[in-house]
């Protein structure tokens, strides 16, 4: 179900790369405005092309309202942009310090009862609870990539969440076209959770030679129904990015099945992450960030 996103709406991206710039095209292609933050003003000038060429994929793949206008689009390096905000999503790497550091500076900037909303794969929101002025207005998403095709996005409700910032939240989220699926709080929530270690799984069959890697994603397709194949999926989440969610669940699950196996970590010290960087399990002609 869609709406037509009021005029009022001011939606601040804290993070230009894979996901903030993927929910950033989201939204305008909904007509919300957005203003994308990031410190690095080489990456926000590196955002626009991928947010171009997000729009122009998601206006082929008819994910888009077709009588709604692009959302203005603003880039700014300073935190002082979340003022005016309606509401503000965290996008940043998945690294519990520096969202607990990026969320503290936005608390602090922003109106109280804006809701503040970190996307996250795997950290519990509770963690981040402490480093905000007002943990009632504190919730989690966990969009999946790319957030213009995909329409269900994870709901995390941390012990602290005050009814006020979810139903903003579920407003802005209806805004933008897209099913919100609620649960608590727990590390990897419930999609990072089954998928992430099973994906680790996948890339260990790799590892021992049991399978190459096409066999692997054709069994998984062709058998079990997966639509992309567990390996061509880590590369769309960036193998960086799923080294680090799997830290995340086994020091706070102490699940040995998250502990990332070698070939991962091989291929993230090559620096082979996945589409963003042209090569991963597969590889890619063009940089799709």
């Amino acid at each position: 179900m869609t709406s037509t996103p009021q005029p009022r709406d001011r939606l601040v991206v804290l993070g230009a790369g894979v996901m903030g710039t993927g929910i950033t095209t989201l939204a305008i292609g909904h007509g919300v405005p957005v203003t994308l933050v990031d410190t690095d003003r080489e990456q926000l000038v590196l955002a626009e092309p991928g947010i171009e060429r997000g729009l122009r994929l998601a206006q082929l793949m008819g994910t888009l309202p077709p009588a709604v206008a692009i959302g203005a689009l603003l880039t700014s390096t300073s935190l002082e942009a979340v003022a005016d905000a309606t509401a503000v999503i965290e996008a940043i790497t998945e690294n519990a310090g520096l969202k607990a550091k990026a969320l503290a500076k936005a608390s602090a900037a922003v109106r109280p009862g804006i809701p503040l909303i970190s996307n996250t794969s795997s950290i519990p929101i509770d963690e981040l609870a402490d480093s905000v002025a007002r943990p009632t207005d504190l919730l989690g998403t966990h969009f999946m990539n790319p957030p213009s095709l995909i329409k269900t996005v994870e709901v995390i409700r941390g012990a602290k969440t005050g009814d006020a910032a979810m139903a903003a939240a579920g407003s802005l989220l209806t805004a933008l076209g897209r099913q919100a699926v609620v649960v608590k709080d727990a590390p990897g929530f419930v999609t990072s959770r089954v998928l992430h270690p099973m994906i680790n799984d996948a890339v260990r069959v790799v590892e021992e030679g049991t399978a190459t890697i096409e066999a692997v994603d054709a069994l998984m397709q062709g058998c079990l129904g997966h639509p992309t194949g567990p390996l061509r999926t880590a590369d769309l989440i960036g193998l960086d990015n799923l080294v680090d969610s799997l830290r995340v669940l086994f020091e706070r699950t102490g699940d040995g099945g998250c502990q990332p196996c070698e070939l991962l970590l091989a291929k993230v010290r090559a620096g082979e992450l996945g589409r963003k960087s042209g090569q991963g399990f597969y590889t890619y002609e063009e940089d799709v960030r």
